[in-house]
């Protein structure tokens, strides 16, 4: 086991910590003020890359760096996520690398347990627990949904679980060697570089270890439009994913286009059934009806503690995630991401 570091300030390496934001006017100072009010005994930076945005972001994060000697800004013209993070990571100075989002707020104590437990296990990549939590009653239905099994699944990042070795963390605290070893984030990935990279690290024999120590608090997308949009996306991420790393694909990443299909069989056959008079057509109705009676129920048991206005909305969340993911998996182009591409080949 390794030896745990003083709290002198002298043995503990300096990290940087960098953070790709666009569009983030709404949450950057908390997830800057955040960073900056850890008590890491190293030295502390932050590099933010500012993509092009349609509100102050960028003007705040001027503000912050003007303030601060620890902020660095820097600009993100591709103002993608992948393309953010390499360019934050040219730019840091430093070996240990934390990955936090414009929106992210770290816990208390994050930034010196996720070294220990770099160190302790030797691992390439750190992370843990997706906190999300909303402010109105449509995100507070999104984080509870968010942290379900019913919502997104059971991975341990989402609702937590025994440290060890998994696929992905959220996030993530990196080895600087590891991620210049791999060739960084691929930029090919609009959505789901995380996952990419993650895989990438495991199939060079790295490792990705969770732990439920470490926390970061997460604020969902602000309304319906949004959400769809961003499960869409990421469900067509994830399908290219699994065309350039077959086998990655299990039963939680299945479900949600299996739903889909499910649903749509059920509702055309059974309309057809409707109008031509046949009732064993009719019958399959009970394939989206099915879905919808489990939806439902299962939102009454994930909904227990939200006020009745998140209640109400759990449902709709639930169904929008599941048929918007599933529906950009299904439609997922194979043009999205060529075989071989930068960084996304295994190495």
């Amino acid at each position: 086991m390794s030896r745990e570091p003083d709290d002198s300030g002298a043995d503990w390496p300096p990290v940087s910590v960098i953070m790709p934001a666009r569009n983030e006017e709404r949450h950057l100072r908390a997830a800057v003020g955040q960073v900056l009010a850890q008590d890491y005994p190293g030295a502390v930076e932050l590099v933010v890359a500012v993509g092009p945005s349609e509100d102050r972001t960028e003007e705040i994060a001027r503000e912050i760096d003007a303030a601060d000697d620890r902020v660095r800004v820097i600009a993100n013209p591709a103002g993608i996520t992948p393309s953010g993070l390499n360019v934050a990571i040219k730019e840091a100075a430093y070996d240990v690398i934390v990955r936090v989002d414009g929106h992210g707020i770290l816990s208390a104590g994050y930034l010196r347990r996720a070294v220990e437990v770099l160190r302790a296990t030797g691992a390439d990549n750190v992370g843990g627990v997706m906190a999300a939590e909303g402010e109105t009653p449509f995100e507070r239905a999104a984080a509870r949904a968010y942290t379900s099994p019913l919502g997104l699944g059971g991975g341990r990042f989402h609702v937590g679980g025994e440290p060890g070795p998994v696929d992905s963390v959220y996030l993530g605290v990196f080895r600087r060697e590891t991620l210049e070893k791999l060739g960084g984030f691929d930029e090919t990935f609009v959505r789901a570089q995380d996952w990419e990279l993650n895989f990438r690290i495991r199939a060079g024999g790295g490792t990705v270890w969770f732990t439920p120590e470490l926390q970061v608090t997460y604020r969902p997308r602000p309304d319906l439009r949004a959400l769809a949009r961003q499960f869409y996306l990421t469900g067509r991420w994830r399908r290219v994913i699994g065309r350039l790393h077959p086998g990655t694909f299990n039963i939680r990443y299945l479900a949600a286009p299996t739903a889909v299909a499910g649903c749509a069989v059920g509702i055309v056959a059974g309309l057809l059934g409707l109008l031509a008079g046949i009732p064993l057509l009719v019958a399959a109705l009970v394939m989206p009806a099915g879905y919808l009676l489990c939806v439902l129920a299962g939102s009454v048991l994930a909904g227990r503690g939200l006020d009745s206005r998140a209640k109400l909305w759990l449902p709709v969340v639930v169904t929008t995630m599941h048929m918007s993911w599933g529906l950009g998996f299904l439609l997922s182009p194979r043009s999205l991401a060529p075989r071989g591409s930068g960084a996304a080949r295994t190495p």
